[in-house]
């Protein structure tokens, strides 16, 4: 009995002694650390790729790393200026603990005594104190004085004034100053250093908290009932900017899609002009017309000109210069919008659209109207 408790003894790595223990080696590990390190590798590669020249690298339109206007760029370089300190650190400590590990290992000569213990060192314990407080406090100078830049700019006399309503789950954009009311689909003009006209937009929301984030104008900034936010973006580069409701606001939160298109000056005055012209129908779809105004569809959505006069739904007086139905989940093509009358819970489900229930003599109809709506 004595015999078999030393050879179970000896089996168990918890109870074997120092020289029977396998010692541990990096050479078990060898393909997990190889895989870690070249995924760390390939990773601060790309980082560092898109850090230096973002408009070499393939991003997305909502990449935070090609800023195209003035509050973006600041965060950008906020970002920057923290990763390169975070990965500073990084590199201190994973070497420190890589040394640590391969220095202090278990070796097969040990005889399992602990090892002298060493009790303080008054130089090293202020190093770990005071350089984490001053990485601290520069990081958190910095981040203050973008905040500041970015919240206390200055409001120029021809800064482009909007209005943004989030409701669930779509975007209201109102330019009170050019009388326009547009949804899901905002457009400002460019702010060049020649002409520098910045878009202010007072952020509002309707039912629940919402946020606006497109990564390349400018950061993220949230829409609560009853509590106004403001932002702006001064963008440098015309194009379309694409971006995201940030805060879960419902069922159909990844379907409110953000979608900025930056236009020059001329463009946008025309597209102002377009916008403020109340709606034109034609005789063919005044079918069309009488059926979307003696159905619900009124008590939500408005078209200039017409008794539909809704404010729960997106205004439907330009719909067809719109590039995208259902705040960006689908384009705006006849089908598509055929399929949203009938059922927008096929496009997006727990949209807040109900289902019209409309025949298909009616639905064609009522189509073929809104598809006047330019």
């Amino acid at each position: 009995m004595q015999h078999l408790r030393k050879e179970k003894l000896k089996q168990s790595n918890l109870y074997a002694t120092g020289a029977e223990r396998v010692p541990w080696s990096f050479g078990a590990a060898r393909p997990i650390y190889s895989y870690v390190l070249r995924a760390i590798g390939t990773f601060c590669v790309s980082v560092v790729t898109a850090f230096a020249d973002p408009a070499r690298s393939n991003l997305s339109p909502t990449s935070i790393f090609a800023p195209a206007s003035t509050p973006a760029q600041s965060i950008f370089d906020l970002s920057r200026l923290v990763l390169m300190v975070t990965a500073a650190i990084f590199v201190v400590v994973f070497s420190l603990l890589a040394y640590a590990v391969v220095k202090f290992r278990k070796r097969r000569a040990s005889d399992g005594r602990e090892p002298a213990q060493v009790y303080g060192s008054t130089q090293v314990e202020l190093a770990w104190t005071v350089i984490p407080i001053l990485i601290v406090v520069v990081l958190f100078l910095a981040a203050a004085r973008v905040i500041a830049s970015i919240q206390n700019a200055v409001h120029p006399s021809n800064a482009i004034e909007v209005t943004v309503i989030g409701h669930q789950f779509w975007w209201e954009y109102r330019y009170p100053s050019l009388k326009v009311v547009t949804a899901n689909e905002l457009h400002i003009p460019v702010s060049d250093p020649a002409h520098p006209t910045p878009t202010f937009l007072t952020l509002l929301s309707a039912d629940t908290d919402h946020s606006f984030w497109v990564p390349r104008l400018a950061g993220k900034t949230d829409l609560i009932p009853n509590h106004p936010n403001g932002m702006w973006m001064d963008p440098y580069k015309t194009g379309l900017y694409l971006g995201q409701c940030a805060q879960y606001c419902g069922t159909q939160h990844a379907k409110m899609l953000l979608r900025v298109y930056v236009q020059t000056h001329d463009e946008f005055d025309r597209w102002i002009q377009e916008q403020s012209r109340p709606a034109k129908a034609s005789d063919t779809v005044s079918e069309g017309q009488k059926i979307f105004e003696r159905t619900a569809c009124i008590n939500c959505h408005a078209v200039a000109g017409t008794v539909a006069n809704g404010r729960f739904g997106p205004d439907l007086t330009h719909l067809m210069s719109r590039d995208t139905i259902a705040s960006g989940a689908a384009p705006n093509t006849p089908e598509n919008l055929r399929r949203w009358i009938q059922d927008p819970s096929v496009i997006k489900p727990g949209s807040k659209m109900p289902a019209m229930g409309l025949s298909d003599p009616d639905l064609d109809a009522v189509t073929q109207y809104l598809e006047t709506l330019r």
